[in-house]
């Protein structure tokens, strides 16, 4: 029988709050950290505002000699994985080195290091030459994004990167499952990160017309899933982190147990870049998939964390797909987005996802989708609207949905 997987640390850096216990604060009450663009001039920019994370002191985290030559999801992702660690009750300093090379690290990334790349170029564009940094390569490269967390905890494991676009960190936290399910490792650190507010990566995704231009003077009404009104996402940045392990072990150590990863699921419907088929039958096999690995049925559910974007395909669809997956209790089924409240973080989202989930879990409460305030009558589901509620919660589902037809869900239980 394979060891059963539970978390056991969380560390969130998030828009709306910084740490894990400020970020769950400002989600359970309904406080969104959208706000005008900071980290570079807007004004020329067709869409001005952007998730945020504002509270970062970098310098705590990465000297700031060194902090040219990394990209921002370094001290993003060390924030979150040092509050993690702590909560877990694990001290990476005092683990002898039998210990540490059963400590792994899996991250998922959607755009990865891009903004640092950009950076090089406008640099390099711009006669600053000299300042382009020495590891504009290997910092460039995403898969020494994991490397620069080992090497700064000393973890000895596995240092792996999924990029699978916005289901990158859902399936990080998936494969990370399997590798403490087999035997190899005792822990994984795993979650997701992502930093895309750069100038050219903001014109690209305007470009792609996805993005909402309406909430310029308003920023915090700007991210609107399953709303009549809404017309793009609003773009964000954060990290949030896990420490995994098996429960036997989280037991025997007397860890504090957020809940059990109890089942994983990844489809890829193969249709278009950016689209998703009308259908949304690949994104309900995907949640089905997920409930049958943790063995229950649909009805078993109380809680959906939704992919919810706040563009007028995603939402409808995912809609769709969840009244496919759960038949007739689709409408007896609590959800909400936690990107009504921080913007859309890429491939950081999942972990977002899973994180609000697990202390949704903890505290019984029902975190709010933001800014329904005109529903729309093609999303006629629970989507818990603001101010939220109260509910006790044994299972859940995180779903999520990517460019490139991709589609992966988890399924979380409440062991308490």
């Amino acid at each position: 029988m394979k060891p059963r997987v539970v978390v056991t640390g969380i560390g969130a850096v998030s828009p709306n709050g910084f740490g894990r216990e400020a970020f769950w604060r400002a989600t359970s009450q309904g406080v969104s950290g959208v706000r005008r663009i900071t980290r570079f001039n807007p004004e020329d920019f067709e869409v001005k505002i952007a998730g945020e994370v504002a509270d970062l002191d970098e310098s705590r985290y990465v000297p700031k000699k060194e902090r040219q030559h990394v990209s921002r999801l370094v001290p993003l992702g060390l924030a979150a994985i040092d509050e993690a660690l702590a909560d877990a009750g694990l001290e990476p300093s005092a683990m002898k080195l039998d210990e540490l090379r059963r400590v792994g690290v899996m991250l998922g990334s959607g755009g990865g290091t891009q903004e640092f790349t950009e950076e090089q170029y406008r640099l390099w564009y711009d006669g600053k030459k000299k300042q382009v940094s020495v590891y504009c390569i290997p910092t460039s490269t995403i898969g020494t994004l994991a490397s620069e967390y080992s090497m700064r905890f000393g973890f000895r494991g596995l240092s792996h990167v999924i990029s699978t676009g916005c289901t990158s960190s859902t399936d990080a936290l998936g494969y990370a499952c399997q590798h403490i399910q087999s035997g190899s490792l005792d822990t994984m650190v795993a979650g997701g990160v992502d930093a895309p507010i750069a100038p050219l990566i903001m014109r690209g995704f305007i470009m792609m017309r996805i993005l909402t231009a309406k909430w310029n003077q308003e920023p915090e009404r700007g991210s609107r899933p399953f709303s009549r009104d809404r017309d793009g996402f609003v773009l964000g940045e954060g990290a949030w982190f896990f420490v995994l392990e098996s429960l036997e072990r989280a037991r025997a150590r007397g860890a504090r147990i957020y809940g059990e990863i109890a089942g994983y699921a990844s489809t890829c419907e193969a249709f278009h870049r950016v689209r998703l088929q009308e259908d949304g039958e690949e994104p309900a096999r995907t949640m089905q998939l997920a409930l049958e690995a943790a063995g229950i049925p649909a009805s078993e559910v109380q809680y959906l964390n939704y992919h919810g974007t706040s563009t007028e395909l995603n939402d409808r669809i995912e809609t769709r797909a969840v009244k496919l997956a759960f038949n007739s209790h689709a409408y007896k089924l609590a959800g909400s987005s936690v990107k009504s409240l921080i913007g859309h973080p890429q491939g950081a989202c999942g972990a977002a996802g899973v994180a609000s989930t697990l202390l949704a879990m903890r505290d019984g409460v029902l975190p709010p989708t933001l800014n329904l305030e005109d529903p729309d009558p093609e999303c006629d589901l629970d989507y818990v609207p603001d101010p939220g509620r109260r509910l006790a919660i044994e299972w859940a589902v995180c779903n999520c949905i990517a460019f490139g037809s991709k589609n992966s869900a988890l399924v979380l239980r409440n062991l308490n």
